[in-house]
């Protein structure tokens, strides 16, 4: 195949992946109509059928699954190569893609990296918010932050944050109509704001220790979000009792706009890791990245 059609096979991963046209030309910068004339064309010097077409979806025929299989490596060891010659600057140059949950974007990466592009004008960062605990080989992710306990093996990781806790919150409003809670099992009784993620495929337990004894209760309530920045505005407008990370809330806890309850049973746990393969390699940038994200807040 010509050198020139190396880009319609670029083209074809991310349509691939992306099952659709539309996601996949927005990516790639390109018209949607550009794009399936490209695909056609691919298929056509090939001799083969790559991609099956109906009016909601694309998906890939065997013969497209088994190209995909075999660009997805070779295509990620040139971008590495690529991304290698940026050792030979002198200042960190590039995108870094990373993939962190909701909070750990919000909490842990923003604040450190914001400083870091104001220095380095040339260094670009993709920080994609997701709950779910994305492959970031397959998805081509140069880091991934997450907390300790859900790592993925043969990665390399490094602390990015201290130990964490979780606070039981509510607005004074709400507990003025209601019983504070002596015990976990007591929150039965509570109308508490509710979290769905893609990692606990239902609602998040809330889980509680202490002295040894570990306790995960399932809660309910009338607000169930994807969101814990809407959990905690929920609670904050006295809509019902929130679990959610210390660092978020405790302005709001000392300024008096939320109160905790069961903090004896909200003990610290594992923090969050910055983490990335460990047979790729580090450039100047996601160094540069890296470094930022172990110091301290910008």
């Amino acid at each position: 195949m010509p050198r020139e059609n190396l880009n319609d096979l670029q083209a074809f991963v991310h349509v691939a992946r992306e099952g659709s046209f539309t996601r996949a030309a927005a990516q790639l910068g390109v018209s949607q109509s550009a794009l399936s004339h490209a695909m056609r064309g691919l298929e056509q010097r090939l001799g083969v059928r790559l991609l099956t077409r109906t009016t909601r979806s694309v998906s890939t025929t065997e013969a497209g699954a088994r190209l995909l299989d075999t660009l997805v490596p070779r295509l990620a060891e040139i971008e590495d190569g690529l991304a290698a010659l940026a050792e030979y600057r002198e200042r960190p140059a590039g995108t870094i893609r990373i993939n962190a949950t909701g909070h750990a974007a919000e909490y842990i990466a923003w604040p450190r990296l914001a400083p870091l592009l104001q220095q380095y004008p040339d260094l670009k960062v993709e920080l994609t918010a997701d709950y779910g605990l994305a492959d970031i080989v397959a998805e081509r992710y140069d880091i991934g932050i997450r907390l300790g306990e859900r790592l993925a093996r043969d990665m390399i990781a490094v602390p990015v944050s201290p130990p964490l806790r979780m606070r039981v919150v509510g607005a004074p409003s709400y507990f003025r109509q209601h019983v504070v809670p002596q015990h976990p099992d007591e929150l039965a009784a509570h109308n508490c704001v509710t979290l769905r993620l893609p990692t606990h495929g239902g609602l998040m337990p809330w889980d509680f220790g202490k002295d040894g004894n570990e306790l995960s209760v399932r809660v309910s309530g009338q607000w169930i979000f994807n969101s814990m920045g809407m959990t905690r505005a929920a609670a904050l407008a006295g809509s019902g009792l929130a679990w959610l990370p210390e660092d978020q809330v405790q302005p709001m806890l000392d300024d008096g706009r939320l109160l905790s309850v069961l903090d004896n049973w909200c003990p610290h746990f594992d923090g969050y890791y910055a983490y990335y393969p460990s047979r790729r390699h580090v450039t100047v940038a996601m160094r540069t990245v890296l470094d930022a994200l172990r110091g301290p807040m910008g």
